[in-house]
């Protein structure tokens, strides 16, 4: 075949894939350097691409990355990269609805790890925490909302691994009664808050005080939890139960929506 018989822009968006199969999570600066595509035309090709549904873009940092309709969910990476897509535009949506940001958070074994947010699209300045921080299952608004919903041999698999953990905020595991009761009001109250005294920050790190409130909902799936999404806002606006009242049922309206995308 001679070369002018060839397709260039399809050529040249095979080579953007390309670039993005082997470097996840690429800046356009990033797919600029290892394709030397003109910026202009990568910004074409990229948006036709997002369009099209074979590249996503992640809404916390504006990053690319190959979608999951062609990056077959094999792992747990992958898993997570599917639920971070479907959750993007939704958690878009719930920032501009309510003013206040939110969080996506997905299981990694004794912690949760952050892997979507709507952070950066608010006008309110909060404590900005980047992609894959870790977070506390016991004491987090969205790992309590988790553990509350997901299947029992789930939780009894994960509260095993905390209780061997040296971490403070694992604690709870160590009494079973009081974890029980926890979980018990969360269902009642159909959504999770922080722990008292839980300050935010790294898991298993330092902590510090990123001086925020919270309230999660679980992302239900018809066998288990895909995760946890959250509603975030600075503690001296308002306590947790007025901040409920006025927005739980736009969070848990988007959970449905993002547990709706995946199940297509």
């Amino acid at each position: 075949m001679r070369k002018s018989d060839t397709v260039r822009g399809l050529e040249r968006g095979l080579q953007v894939l390309d670039a993005l199969q082997a470097h996840p999570y690429s800046s356009l600066k990033d797919i600029f350097d290892r394709t030397a595509i003109s910026k202009p035309s990568l910004l074409r090709i990229l948006c036709t691409l997002e369009r099209a549904g074979f590249v996503a873009r992640r809404l916390a940092d504006g990053r690319y990355r190959v979608s999951g309709r062609i990056a077959r969910p094999w792992t747990a990476a992958d898993q997570a990269n599917l639920v971070a897509e479907a959750a993007a535009p939704v958690l878009e949506q719930l920032c501009q609805r309510v003013q206040w940001p939110s969080d996506l958070a997905i299981p990694a074994g004794d912690h949760l790890e952050s892997c979507e947010t709507s952070r950066t699209q608010t006008p309110i300045w909060l404590f900005k925490d980047r992609i894959g921080h870790h977070i506390s299952w016991l004491m987090s608004a969205v790992g309590r909302a988790y553990l509350a919903y997901c299947p029992s041999t789930e939780r009894d698999r994960i509260v095993r691994r905390l209780r061997k953990s040296k971490h403070s905020e694992d604690r709870l595991a160590q009494q079973p009664a009081r974890l029980n009761a926890m979980l018990r009001e969360v269902r009642m109250r159909g959504y999770a808050s922080r722990g008292p005294g839980f300050e935010g920050g790294f898991y298993g790190r330092p902590p510090y005080s990123d001086g925020l409130s919270a309230i999660a909902v679980p992302i239900l799936g018809p066998k288990g939890v895909h995760g946890s999404i959250n509603l975030l806002w600075p503690r001296q606006v308002c306590d947790v139960e007025s901040f409920a009242g006025t927005h739980l049922s736009a969070l848990q309206q988007a959970a449905l929506e993002i547990a709706r995308r995946l199940a297509r």
